[in-house]
């Protein structure tokens, strides 16, 4: 008698409906008249659309959390209120089923407090694809992520709740997207009184997406006195 196979993404309603919202958030979110988020728009749709049409077995993952999950309940709440309910209301049916992680050999123990993400579809996600990564990454109140970029890595981020900036140039709402293109330096600060909840999608060659080679560049002067990492 064969073994069972594992199910599909079909067969897994939870997972395919957060994958719509990213769907819809990549199809009908607006490009702001830049040329360069209009492509990076349309080559993650295109990408997603091929792995859902391809209906890939689900890889079974160990859940995790971090101490900045205890902050998950009240991100999901805030986004539930506002722009982005749908995403939020989605991402709510699988949170006790993500794998939280770091993505870095090494961490400050400030950092390790404030931060972590989850990938859902990717070549290490419970959906897996080989050319694009999608997930979401949670702070707490009054972090500061790093100065940090990423090699041969296409970056964009989406507002789901809580205020944000990066580099320090303005404050972002949910709905917001960000751009970072391969080798662009960026930090990242929340506010002093909730948790920020983005979701972010990586594109780039599939040997990178395997092994991103994540290093944070701006640790060495941040102030523990100050909170930063």
């Amino acid at each position: 008698m064969t073994p069972s196979s594992s199910p599909r993404l079909t067969d897994s309603p939870d997972w395919l409906y957060l994958l719509r919202e990213f769907d819809a958030l990549y199809r009908y979110g607006s490009a702001g008249g830049s040329p360069a988020i209009r492509a990076h728009r349309k080559k993650v749709r295109d990408r997603l659309s091929a792995a859902m049409t391809r209906n890939p077995e689900l890889t079974e993952r160990e859940s995790a959390a971090k101490p900045v999950t205890a902050h998950l309940p009240r991100a999901l709440d805030l986004g539930e209120r506002a722009a982005m309910q749908g995403m939020a209301r989605a991402l709510r049916e699988v949170r006790n089923v993500l794998t939280w992680e770091y993505g870095y050999e090494r961490i400050s123990k400030s950092l390790s407090q404030k931060y972590a993400y989850c990938e859902v579809l990717g070549p290490k996600g419970p959906v897996p694809c080989e050319d694009l990564i999608l997930g979401f990454v949670l702070f707490a109140p009054h972090t500061t992520y790093p100065q940090h970029s990423h090699k041969e890595i296409e970056e964009s981020y989406i507002s789901i709740s809580g205020a944000w900036s990066e580099n320090n140039a303005a404050v972002f709402a949910p709905g917001s997207l960000i751009l970072n293109r391969s080798g662009d330096e960026h930090r990242i600060t929340t506010g002093d009184r909730d948790p920020c909840l983005l979701a972010y999608a990586w594109t780039g060659p599939k040997e990178r997406l395997m092994q991103p080679n994540m290093k944070l560049t701006g640790t060495r002067k941040a102030s523990p006195a100050k909170g930063g990492a």
